[in-house]
């Protein structure tokens, strides 16, 4: 992969931690969760349809399939979020991002609907969040593509860095084209 296509698929870098994740690690997660929302709406806010409908680099989503692919792929991270606090150590159900993001719903459909749910599932879900121990944050979950086990604390954070990776692609995109 050249140097400007990785850049463009992964403005921000790939998400990488190793060792224990602090307590204050874990708050600066949170508070991502926390922002994305307002970002997210301020970075789309006042694009056209035609801009919506822009691909964030060749052979890449739209941007308005990836505003869409936020709130799916943020609501299956609560649901996991939930299930490993409710279970032990449950097999999630992974999901087909690139055929959900060739549905009408995430081709078409008017961003307003996912910038709403996200708002409102990221006030859910930092909520949900902040109310973890330690304890909880060591609960796990494992996923069958992978074949790996994770913990809540490191799921926050690819979570947390999922959300600043996406918003980078439109605002990066948005950079390059004198948006």
């Amino acid at each position: 992969m050249t140097m400007d296509l990785y850049k463009h698929r992964f403005p921000i870098g790939e998400f990488e931690w190793e060792g224990e994740i602090s307590e204050g690690q874990r708050a600066a997660w949170i508070e991502d969760i926390n922002a994305l929302p307002a970002l997210l709406r301020s970075a789309v806010s006042g694009l056209s349809e035609e801009q919506l409908d822009t691909p964030y680099r060749d052979g890449g989503w739209t941007v308005r399939q990836v505003v869409h692919h936020i709130a799916d792929s943020h609501m299956n991270s609560f649901i996991r979020f939930k299930l490993s606090l409710t279970e032990d150590n449950p097999t999630i159900r992974p999901y087909y991002e690139d055929r959900w993001a060739e549905l009408a719903d995430t081709k078409s459909a008017p961003i307003e609907l996912s910038l709403s749910l996200i708002e409102a599932l990221h006030e859910r879900w930092s909520r949900l969040l902040g109310s973890l121990s330690e304890k909880d944050y060591c609960r796990t979950f494992f996923h069958p593509e992978s074949k790996r086990t994770f913990r809540l604390d490191y799921n926050l954070g690819v979570y947390a860095w999922h959300g600043k990776h996406h918003l980078a692609h439109i605002t990066e995109l948005a950079k390059r084209l004198g948006w």
